[in-house]
C-alpha cells in the first residue's frame, strides 16, 4: 500500500535564483488565468469545453520559455481539477482568477528523471540548479521523491515542501471474527457457521390471524349484534 508524506525545509536561493523564482510565480499565475479566460470565452461562444495546455501560449509569450515548464503543467492540472470538482459539485464554486496581490506565492514542479534531488547541503531544482537547503531531518532511503512546491512567505523567507511516496505495511484492522452470510428464503439468512436468525414472521402471522377472523365472520348472521 502506497502513501505520501511531505517534508518542508527552508531554502536560501541566491539573487539570480530569487529573480527566477519570482518570474516563475508570475508565469504560473499568468498561464492559469489565461487558460481559465480562454475556457470561459470558448464555452460562451461554442457551448462546449475547451481543451488547452500551457504549450499553446509559448509561441506568443516567449517569456514562458524562461521558467520551469513542469511548473506551468502543474497549473494546468490544478485548473482541470478545479473544473471537474465544480461540475461534480456546484457548491464548491467555479474556478476563480488568481490575483497578484492576494494569491499565495508558490509553484509546484514534478520530479522527472531525477531532476529534483537533494545533494548534501543543496537541493537541485529544474531551471534553478543547486539551491542551499536547511535539511533539519533525515528522509528514509526507501522514500521516492515525487514533487517539490517552492513558496515565499510574506516575511521574505523561502521554503521547499518536498513530497515523497513510500510503501506502508499498514493493514486494515479486523474486529472480531469474519463470517459469511447466505440468503435464505425461509430463514432470511444462514451464516457460515450454520446459525439462523429468530425470524419474527410478522407477515405470515398477520395472514394467519386474518384467516381466523374471516372464518369467524362467515359463521355470523349478517345483521346480528356481533357482525361488523
Amino acid at each position: 500500500m502506497k502513501a505520501n508524506k511531505a517534508y518542508k525545509f527552508r531554502i536560501y536561493p541566491n539573487e539570480s535564483q530569487r529573480e527566477l523564482i519570482a518570474k516563475t510565480f508570475g508565469c504560473a499565475r499568468f498561464v492559469y488565468n489565461k487558460m481559465l479566460g480562454d475556457k470561459i470565452n470558448h464555452y460562451k461562444e461554442h457551448g462546449e469545453p475547451l481543451k488547452v495546455t500551457p504549450a499553446k501560449y509559448k509561441a506568443d509569450f516567449e517569456f514562458l520559455k524562461e521558467v520551469d515548464s513542469l511548473a506551468l503543467t502543474s497549473e494546468w492540472k490544478h485548473l482541470e481539477t478545479a473544473y471537474k470538482n465544480f461540475f461534480r459539485n456546484k457548491s464548491i464554486g467555479f474556478p476563480k482568477f488568481k490575483s497578484k496581490k492576494t494569491d499565495r506565492k508558490s509553484y509546484t514542479t514534478n520530479c522527472v528523471n531525477n531532476n529534483i534531488r537533494i545533494e548534501g547541503k543543496y537541493i537541485v531544482l529544474p531551471k534553478l540548479g543547486k539551491v542551499r537547503i536547511n535539511q533539519h531531518r533525515d528522509i528514509p532511503s526507501h522514500h521516492r521523491l515525487k514533487s517539490a512546491t517552492i513558496s515565499q512567505m510574506s516575511a521574505g523567507k523561502y521554503f521547499a515542501a518536498i513530497l515523497y511516496e513510500y510503501e506502508t505495511d499498514i493493514q486494515p484492522k479486523l474486529i472480531g471474527s469474519i463470517i459469511g452470510l447466505d440468503f435464505s428464503m425461509s430463514e432470511l439468512y444462514i451464516d457460515s457457521n450454520g446459525n439462523k436468525p429468530e425470524y419474527p414472521r410478522y407477515y405470515r402471522r398477520a395472514l394467519d390471524k386474518l384467516a381466523r377472523l374471516q372464518r369467524t365472520l362467515s359463521k355470523m348472521s349478517k345483521f346480528s349484534n356481533n357482525y361488523s
